[in-house]
């Protein structure tokens, strides 16, 4: 990539690459860490050539993804775009309306800000996906602040146009997708993304792997871009969601225990009521729950919090609930650190995470989301927030398009 590329926010054309068939339903998934043992067996169960079988291959077997993309693409399973093209998608369903443009973002550029820790092994993982497939199977989501022409010709192509997809997936969300290959349509793309930043939504570890990818290779090509979904949150907001803890190894009533020299803690029989009083609290509060009665904390003793929280992080970094729990909640009240092995996720769902919970004998912390305006101050500061602490939606679906480096190697020529 050029060093004058790396200065802005670029959204390349590509090569898109999609299933032959028609029917969107059966060959996409939500993205890979949204997805349990149990959702990869369903989705194969949908149609042997879900893409779960490229994302999910399972560690040590990254060879059997780049077999089974040649073999796809071979036999034409998959195909491949005649013309790069930035591409426009539409995402609707009960309650949300999303449009954004999907190209090949450049990769090392200061305009793409990440706001999210992210952990070693999921960076690895991923990284070696790519590395073996020399492809991105599933696109990262990016947001940013615009209300310009590219937002107008997004709004333009999908009322105009007829559409390359038009399908529902199995939860109800339609799918639409539209091809710009106008090169003077993209060029109006570019003249308004230039001066502008993104922040990273949603697929931190990805972007991190691009990056990884990128300095491997060191000489400009394919791997200084990765795919991705870029939507102007002025036009299209997006909500966020939860993302709650389990502590297999603490038991309920020994959190509950130890958090009472600390916090408020407020007992509730029914879950519900519980999650009702964290919607509601001012300030710092969680919900823990598994086996027996619920109990709410708020209020926690500000001379402790103040003595555990580093200083050498902005007030705003601080006063993030999920700040406190790996500064503050984890490590001083329970004496635990957050790593894979101590701290399970649970992505939206407060009761798949009491019954995981419940399952090992163990705590289940129940958060409230964050609030978009408390990520982007964060992110501006040039700070990231602890590991899993958004979770923005609606998330692009995984397959609709992908993207191969031998597709993609014309455009360096």
């Amino acid at each position: 990539m050029e060093s004058s590329e790396r200065a802005g926010l670029v959204l390349r054309p590509f090569h898109g690459v999609r299933f032959a068939t028609a029917d969107v339903a059966d060959v996409t998934s939500p993205p890979y860490d949204l997805i349990s043992p149990d959702d990869v067996r369903h989705l194969l169960d949908l149609h042997p050539n879900n893409v779960v079988r490229l994302i999910l291959p399972g560690a040590g077997h990254y060879g059997d993804a780049r077999a089974l993309l040649g073999e796809w693409l071979d036999s034409g399973v998959l195909r491949v775009d005649p013309e790069p093209a930035v591409y426009v998608y539409e995402q609707s369903g009960a309650g949300f309306f999303q449009r954004g443009l999907i190209g090949a973002v450049g990769v090392g550029s200061g305009a793409v800000l990440p706001h999210e820790n992210v952990m070693p092994g999921p960076v690895a993982d991923r990284l070696a996906l790519t590395r073996s497939t020399e492809a991105n199977l599933e696109p990262i989501f990016l947001l940013y602040a615009g209300g310009g022409p590219a937002s107008g010709l997004v709004d333009s192509v999908a009322a105009e146009r007829p559409a390359l997809v038009d399908g529902h997936s199995h939860d109800g969300t339609r799918h639409r997708l539209w091809a710009i290959i106008d090169p003077g349509e993209i060029a109006v793309i570019a003249a308004d993304l230039r001066d502008r930043q993104a922040l990273i939504a949603d697929g931190h570890h990805r972007y991190a792997s691009y990056e990884a990818l990128r300095v491997e290779h060191g000489l400009p090509g394919p791997w200084d871009r990765g795919l991705a979904l870029l939507v102007d949150s002025t036009v299209y907001p997006p909500s966020l969601k939860a993302i709650h803890r389990v502590i297999p190894a603490l038991p309920l009533e020994e959190a509950v225990a130890r958090a009472k020299g600390s916090w408020q803690v407020h007992e509730f029989p029914a879950l519900d009521d519980a999650l009702a009083g964290l919607a509601t609290a001012q300030g710092p509060a969680f919900v823990l729950a598994g086996d027996g009665n619920a109990h709410l904390l708020t209020d926690p003793d500000p001379l402790q919090v103040g003595h555990a929280m580093p200083k050498d992080r902005s007030p705003a970094w601080r006063a993030l609930s999920t700040s406190i729990l790996d500064e503050f909640l984890l490590p001083k009240v329970w004496g635990l650190d957050d790593s894979e092995q101590n701290v399970l996720i649970v992505h939206h769902d407060a009761e798949a995470a009491v019954r995981l919970a419940q399952r090992h004998g163990g705590t289940a912390v129940l958060l409230n989301p964050l609030n978009a305006d408390e990520v982007f101050t964060v992110a501006t500061n040039g700070e990231r927030v602890p590991r899993k602490s958004t979770s923005f939606a609606p998330k692009p679906a995984t397959g609709l398009i992908l993207r191969t480096f031998t597709a993609d190697r014309p455009l360096d020529a």
